[in-house]
């Protein structure tokens, strides 16, 4: 395997150029997180849990849409790879199409059952209240986040992640701006809670992807944007590579729900620090998953210009980067977690929420490191098409053995703590089966 100090110079200059706007769109992903958590956790714990759950619940609902940026991604860096620049929108076309064929029922048809939906999952009725608007404003905008997703494929496939980058900054403005504005009723406005915090994000998601359609007809109409309808083979290779990956997303997004739902046995203190826990998680998951979508672009143009060595290189010497970022990344988690928490919740129960946060986070700084290789490993497979063999190792380590395992651990009585040592130990398998996969090298010979 290539070492971290074999790296040349030039080499670390594509990554991080290709890699930092990718990161930077998902850092302000982060902050929008946090300061979203950080507003909603002036309003009690129950609030903090309400929307932990409803944002999950949305994710788990347009799952299978976010498997479209994968494919989109895919397909464009293979097409550059191949010097067919003018057909790398073709596949960026299918994704909006069944963006919208998909997303427009979907969000509409949940919506209407988004109360019936929370009631079920929570026991608080504390919670279910103010969880079921937030829950039901996200879901109208499930057509515009499948829309988005297929752009973020496109423009990373395509190496202008900066587009990507300064969209996301854009849409996250709007939505902490409206956050204030709408969750704390100022400026005339009345004041909604956690459904303003939903209609703000819903709002601003609908905003990208208007930014996006004008991006992408003044940038790349030479490339085939919205020039034609997809046809067969494209929509084919499309779902051959989305629907493995957007069967992931709803297997992860489900045992995300249903890890809070575990949770949610053991209390709701313990489901608010797991909701804090987990949008601090993701300011250093994301800048790893940045780095692994920078992976699938250079693996993916690498696999279309048949320099299959070249390949390989790319994705270990991603890998490496990733593993020093992310390993800087947990120090003050587990330096630090109670004064971590503590910028994420306030009020009543606020102390129990720090008490039952604090090792497990803990235990997440330390082994940030091996993150990377999972999150890197596993996009640089996706970008070579790798889908299938992704999406069964997911599925399996996920239900098959973290998700039974930790609802034995609550049913026995332990508690959060311990729920997050199998957490661990789940994506350390992750991480060293992903590492398995790629040097294996089977995922060189897919066509795409």
């Amino acid at each position: 395997m290539t070492t971290f100090t074999l790296i040349p110079r030039e080499r670390v200059q594509q990554i991080l150029g290709l890699a930092l706007p990718i990161m930077g769109g998902m850092l302000s992903q982060n902050i929008l997180n946090l300061v979203d958590t950080a507003m909603v956790g002036q309003l009690g714990a129950a609030s903090v849990a309400a929307i932990g759950i409803g944002g999950f619940t949305n994710f788990f609902a347009i799952s299978l849409i976010l498997g479209l940026s994968a494919g989109v991604q895919a397909m464009a860096a293979r097409r550059i790879g191949e010097g067919q620049s003018a057909i790398a929108a073709y596949a960026l076309n299918g994704g909006i199409l069944m963006a919208l064929a998909g997303g427009i029922p979907l969000g509409l048809g949940l919506a209407w059952f988004a109360g019936d939906i929370f009631r079920i999952m929570v026991s608080d009725p504390a919670v279910a209240a103010a969880g079921t608007p937030y829950l039901q404003v996200r879901l109208l905008a499930a057509f515009a986040v499948g829309i988005n997703f297929s752009f973020r494929g496109f423009w990373n496939g395509i190496k202008k992640s900066h587009i990507y980058m300064g969209t996301l900054v854009v849409m996250h403005i709007i939505n902490i701006s409206l956050n204030y504005v709408l969750i704390f009723g100022h400026y005339g406005f009345p004041r909604l809670g956690t459904m303003g915090a939903g209609l703000a994000s819903a709002i601003s998601v609908v905003a990208g992807s208007l930014i996006y359609l004008v991006m992408g007809w003044r940038q790349v109409r030479p490339m085939g944007f919205l020039r034609r309808f997809p046809d067969q083979g494209t929509l084919g290779g499309l779902v051959r590579i989305s629907l493995p990956n957007g069967i992931q997303q709803l297997f992860f997004s489900a045992g995300l729900l249903t890890l809070f739902l575990i949770i949610e046995k053991i209390g709701t203190s313990e489901l608010a620090a797991a909701n804090i826990i987990i949008n601090i998680m993701l300011v250093g998951y994301l800048p790893g998953i940045a780095l692994g979508l920078a992976a699938a672009t250079l693996v993916g143009q690498a696999l279309g210009r048949q320099e299959f060595a070249d390949a390989s290189s790319w994705g270990c010497q991603v890998m490496w980067i990733g593993m020093l970022l992310l390993a800087t990344i947990g120090i003050p988690m587990w330096l630090s977690p109670a004064e971590l928490m503590g910028v994420f919740i306030q009020g009543d129960g606020a102390a129990a929420v720090l008490s039952a946060g604090r090792v497990p986070l803990m235990i997440t700084g330390g082994l940030m490191f091996l993150e990377s290789v999972g999150l890197v490993l596993m996009n640089a497979l996706l970008g070579a098409g790798d889908s299938r063999r992704v999406m069964q190792v997911s599925i399996l380590l996920q239900w098959g053995l973290f998700l039974p395992g930790a609802a034995l651990l609550v049913f026995l009585g332990y508690g959060l703590t311990a729920v997050w040592i199998a957490n661990a130990c789940y994506r350390t398998g992750l991480a060293l089966i992903f590492w398995y996969l790629w040097r294996q090298g089977r995922w060189q010979s897919i066509k795409v």
